[in-house]
């Protein structure tokens, strides 16, 4: 079997999160991850790592219903680890900055909920 083209082999550019309001939803990541403020317009706005990599991307959608936490009815799909080297501290600025509590009985990682309902993975795994 020969290599694939690398004009064919696709790079991982950015996740998308729905939300109702993606200015607030960028904000919130921007402080929590401690990156510059999203730019964009027009619901759709990007916040760029500053380490290089992929970006977090955010998209109004007017009937916005967010996941639900655990739901076997209503699955969340998809959520955010994000890696922290102390958890209790990681946890005091993700509160102060919106996030929800949704669980913190795991050892290693605690689940939150964004502002527009996304869960998410505080990790000191």
């Amino acid at each position: 079997m020969s290599a694939p083209s690398t004009t064919a082999v696709p790079t991982f550019g950015s996740v998308v999160l729905d939300c109702p309001d993606p200015v607030a939803l960028a904000a919130f990541y921007a402080d929590l991850l401690d990156w510059p403020a999203a730019r964009g317009e027009d619901g759709w706005y990007t916040l760029s790592n500053p380490a290089g990599g992929p970006k977090i991307e955010f998209q109004r959608v007017a009937d916005y219903r967010p996941p639900e936490w655990p739901s076997p009815a209503s699955p969340q799909q998809f959520h955010l680890d994000l890696t922290v080297p102390d958890l209790a501290a990681a946890h005091e600025r993700a509160i102060r900055l919106g996030a929800t509590v949704l669980d913190t009985k795991p050892t290693s990682f605690w689940v939150y909920a964004d502002p527009a309902g996304h869960p998410f993975c505080l990790c000191a795994c």
